[in-house]
């Protein structure tokens, strides 16, 4: 397939990097000349230099030809603009913006019926939905949902007081767990690991667990974490979009929220917007302000300006001043392993919600979920069997896996959940997760779909 991707940022290079990899002809345009370089060093595609939304840059990076349109630059403009010229070219057959507007409710069926655009892509609304499942959560790093909701898997820091520590995955096991329950992958610094029985929990590590959503509070026990606490009191650090969007929705739950802006024109602006959010004109990463403002003892502290430093900076205060939970946003991918090793106990990235989005719709048929972790070191993929994988009807025991993939959990036609072992089979229309290492998603999808 030949893909054009509008804007060369770290989303578009995530995306070309994969695509690439799957054997797809990629060209990017990019407007920064020393951008252009980088992007040449790095990939084999072919870069453009030039506006995106112009026809004259377009047709110089062959949109005669490509069979996909990626917008993804910075500005919403050009990637409308951009969709709006592919219109003319019958040969793109799929086209994907990626917006940031607040007016995105608004723009999308304009997108869909007029440009015929075929996945909108809304980065900061997917983040503050996940920054809401995770700050009700103690302990809890990260949340994401598989199977319409029927399966979940969940982060978690393992700490030097957790009774886990020093235990092997066969321990585990014999410590009578949730039947339905699997340690899937963990974060050791810059390492990912798949775990077999004889691997070891450590201090430090980041670990992400897979159990159907009924079971989620019996597995969340069993790690010794912390009941869920209603939430009372939350404070915000950024008065960007995200932080109105995350700050409205705790409105409309009850929960007290004050959100600190150091802009006083834009203080002025979210007071429009929000109802019952205290704002407050100063520098939510101040000890002195924070303590005037009574953060000892609140429920959540989110960082969410749109810068990496800050954010990180400013979660340790909240931590020390004995904020219960601290969540950042990170958009510098190959700073999250650090903030892990920093103790900040939830890390979120636009970026990554994009590019999950986007090569969820790439691959489409029967991969129904993507789910990227890190720096592209991981991914969890949902697939769905069909009656000629290789796969299918097969004990697991008996399925040769690439070492660093394992199979989280199977959800049946008629939603039966299973977490499976050795013994479990797989059957044509089950839904089957895989978490497995990034360099290995290629050939699992092609072993899975195709058998080859």
């Amino acid at each position: 397939m030949r893909v054009l991707i509008l804007g060369g940022g770290e989303v578009a290079t995530l995306v070309a990097r994969r695509l690439i990899r799957e054997k797809n002809e990629v060209t990017i345009i990019e407007q920064s000349e020393e951008r252009c370089h980088h992007l040449e060093e790095i990939l084999d595609a072919k870069i453009v230099q030039g506006n995106a939304g112009r026809i004259e840059t377009m047709e110089r990076a062959g949109i005669g030809h490509a069979d996909m349109l990626i917008a993804a630059t910075n500005h919403d403009e050009t990637n409308i603009l951009g969709c709006l010229i592919a219109q003319n070219y019958p040969n793109v057959t799929i086209k994907l913006a990626r917006m940031r507007t607040h007016e995105v409710d608004r723009w999308r069926p304009l997108c869909e019926k007029h440009l015929k655009i075929d996945l909108v892509i809304h980065p900061d609304r997917e983040v503050a939905r996940r920054i809401l499942k995770v700050i009700s959560l103690p302990g809890v790093s990260d949340i994401r949902g598989f199977a319409d909701g029927r399966v979940q898997l969940f982060g978690m820091n393992i700490t030097e007081q957790s009774w886990v520590v020093g235990k092997t995955m066969a321990e585990l096991d014999r410590s009578s767990p949730p039947k339905n329950s699997l340690m899937a992958m963990i974060f050791r610094g810059h390492r990912v690991i798949i775990p077999r029985g004889q691997d070891q929990l450590l201090p430090g590590d980041h670990v992400y667990i897979v159990v159907p959503t009924k079971e989620l509070r019996e597995c969340l026990d069993f790690m010794g974490l912390p009941k869920k606490k209603r939430l009372q009191r939350v404070f915000i650090l950024g008065g960007k979009q995200i932080g109105i969007e995350v700050a409205q929705r705790l409105e409309k739950r009850g929960i007290q929220v004050k959100l600190f802006e150091r802009d006083l024109r834009r203080c002025e602006k979210i007071s429009t917007l929000v109802k019952k959010t205290v704002v407050v004109h100063g520098d939510g990463t101040d000890q002195r302000i924070l303590s005037e403002e009574n953060i000892e003892g609140i429920d959540a502290y989110l960082a969410l300006t749109g810068h990496d430093e800050d954010n990180i900076m400013a979660s340790l205060l909240a931590k020390r001043l004995d904020a219960r939970k601290s969540v950042a946003l990170i958009n510098r991918i190959d700073l999250l392993p650090m903030t892990q090793l920093l103790g900040i106990n939830s890390t979120l990235s636009t970026r990554l919600v994009a590019v999950d989005r986007i090569l969820q719709f790439v691959r489409k048929g029967n991969v129904l979920s993507v789910k990227t972790f890190r720096d592209e070191e991981a991914e969890a993929i949902e697939m769905l069997a069909t009656s000629d994988s290789p796969f299918v009807d097969k004990k697991l025991k008996d399925v040769h896996l690439p070492r660093g993939a394992i199979v989280g959990a199977i959800v049946r036609r008629d939603g039966t959940v299973i977490v499976p072992r050795g013994e479990a089979v797989i059957h044509a229309g089950d839904r089957a997760i895989f978490f497995c290492l990034e360099t290995l998603v290629p050939q699992l999808e092609s072993v899975f779909l195709t058998g080859r």
